[in-house]
């Protein structure tokens, strides 16, 4: 377009094309500066990078609903240490001390090409008060939601009271129920397991969970009397965004879970520690389906831990893995702790979006001195431990009354939308060509490290490799981070910037 010509169109189409005449031009340089490249030594990892491959976006799949399995039974009869052997690995708490279960948790199992849902849950006791209470509520839901119910007992104890109890429980329920005699180890103990045959629910079925005797057989049972479609649990989803739920113990995490459920979903006790394997729901906010997975809190150091907290502590860790996006929960009531702090560079190792959720923030009263006060030193704890992430989104909450939790949808999606965002090439490389000609890298030993091409490998987190003539500062690497947070957001994402130094080829 000449000088003397004449644009037809208004200031709108005239903008529009001014923009893609500067992205086409910036592709160019861009494209330039990839074929410079060829004078320096590239390995096929390079070769790889600049083919530019990128993954699949992920959808939202309708899954028909798993049958689901219930395992219930008093405490310490092995009914964790079944579901592992089912699952055929360590993912339950495993423990001598009963009670390490005390929520309802879900796992995905397979037998003969058969899906099906396994649910774990504490041990049920009679007139159970406190956390015993709450736990035994648990399992009388599982047993609800169930579409076949494991009835564990002891069968080197024999039936207890507690456990007619139960059999009373179960048979109100109308579910079919396979009762299993487990800790029989050998031949020898099967007279122990037919005593079983007393409590009226069928033959026992004889198994040691530990070492998976007769734990083939209880499966073939299972599929004889399991529907192939659950007929109490709705459509799975398998698209929904996973959030997991981080922090310390007794912060409010199961709380957040129960309300955005609407419903008494994991234990909540003032016990710190409550939890202990993960718990996942899918839960609708903001007028969109989430996968929230509440995680046991984190007490110290992974290898100052020792029993029932060490594995929990891995599965947190499990759990963060398979989550997109993290929710720190923090209490405003309490000084930020080296806790805290740890927590959330956990989930910016793992490279997962990051959402602070300061909650119980209702105990902070405007009326009241005290609160007043406790804000004021939280700003200044925030400025001074919190400054690395300054770029995630702050949701000030109450998970026991719910006030602002509306607001935690947005802050998500923010997060989520900046984890999966991607730059141009040509944007990249025009960015990096003004950030250097503003401000270039210092001068080390005489040399100065040249950025040779600029691109985005991934994203999940947003990943860009740099090639480059020399080593760059980590000091320089972190302002590179700054810029193009000012200029591209990223709000709530960590960014990775790699670098690969390459020398130019020898000539021959």
């Amino acid at each position: 377009m000449s000088g003397d010509e004449e644009y037809e169109g208004g200031p709108d189409q005239l903008a529009e094309r001014l923009a893609e005449i500067d992205e086409t031009l910036a592709e160019q340089r861009a494209e330039a500066l990839r074929a410079s490249l060829a004078d320096y030594d590239l390995d096929a990892d390079d070769a790889a990078l600049l083919e530019g491959l990128t993954g699949a976006d992920d959808g939202i799949e309708y899954l028909p609903a798993l049958p689901v399995v219930a395992i219930v039974g008093r405490p310490n009869v092995g009914k964790s240490a079944l579901v592992n052997r089912i699952l055929g690995r360590r993912e339950a708490v495993v423990e001598d001390t009963p009670g390490v279960t005390r929520d309802r948790v879900t796992y995905k199992a397979e037998w003969m090409d058969r899906r099906f849902s396994l649910v774990d849950t504490g041990g049920w006791e009679p007139d159970a008060r406190g956390i015993d209470k709450s736990v035994a509520a648990q399992a009388e839901i599982a047993i609800d939601l169930a579409d076949v119910v494991l009835f564990v007992v002891d069968a080197m104890v024999g039936a207890t009271s507690t456990d007619e109890q139960v059999v009373r429980l179960l048979r109100r329920s109308g579910k079919p129920v396979l009762l299993v005699a487990n800790k029989i180890d050998d031949a020898r103990q099967e007279p122990e397991a037919a005593a079983l045959w007393n409590l009226g629910l069928g033959e026992p079925h004889a198994v040691s969970a530990i070492h998976g005797r007769g734990v083939a057989d209880l499966l073939d049972e299972v599929m004889k009397v399991l529907p192939e479609v659950s007929a109490v649990a709705g459509h799975e989803i398998g698209g929904p965004r996973r959030v997991a739920i981080l922090g310390r113990p007794n912060v409010g995490k199961s709380s957040l879970l129960n309300k955005a459920a609407g419903e008494e979903r994991v234990v909540v006790n003032e016990l710190a520690g409550t939890t202990r394997d993960p718990v996942d729901e899918i839960v609708e906010l903001g007028g969109r389906l989430w996968r929230l997975v509440d995680t046991a809190g984190i007490r110290r150091r992974v290898h100052l831990q020792q029993g029932a907290d060490f594995y929990a502590s891995l599965r947190t860790s499990a759990a963060l893995e398979k989550a997109e996006v993290a929710v720190v929960v923090l209490d405003v009531s309490q000084p930020l702790s080296e806790q805290d702090v740890r927590i959330i560079d956990m989930v910016l190792e793992s490279g997962r979006a990051l959402v602070l959720a300061f909650n119980k923030w209702d105990r902070l009263n405007d009326d009241d001195m005290e609160g007043i006060d406790r804000r004021r030193y939280l700003e200044r704890e925030i400025e001074q431990d919190l400054a690395h992430v300054s770029w995630a989104p702050r949701v000030n909450i109450s998970a026991r009354t719910g006030r602002h939790l509306d607001k935690l949808v947005p802050a998500l999606e923010t997060a989520l939308e900046s984890w999966d965002q991607r730059i141009p090439t040509g944007k990249f490389n025009a960015f990096l060509a003004e950030l250097v000609a503003e401000h270039p890298h210092p001068l080390r030993g005489g040399k100065q490290p040249r950025i040779l091409f600029g691109t985005q490998a991934g994203t999940r987190p947003p990943t860009f490799v740099l090639f480059t003539t020399g080593f760059l500062d980590p000091g320089y690497r972190r302002f590179i981070q700054r810029r193009l947070r000012e200029l591209y957001g990223f709000e709530g994402s960590p960014i990775v910037v790699n670098m690969r130094v390459r020398e130019r080829r020898q000539k021959r």
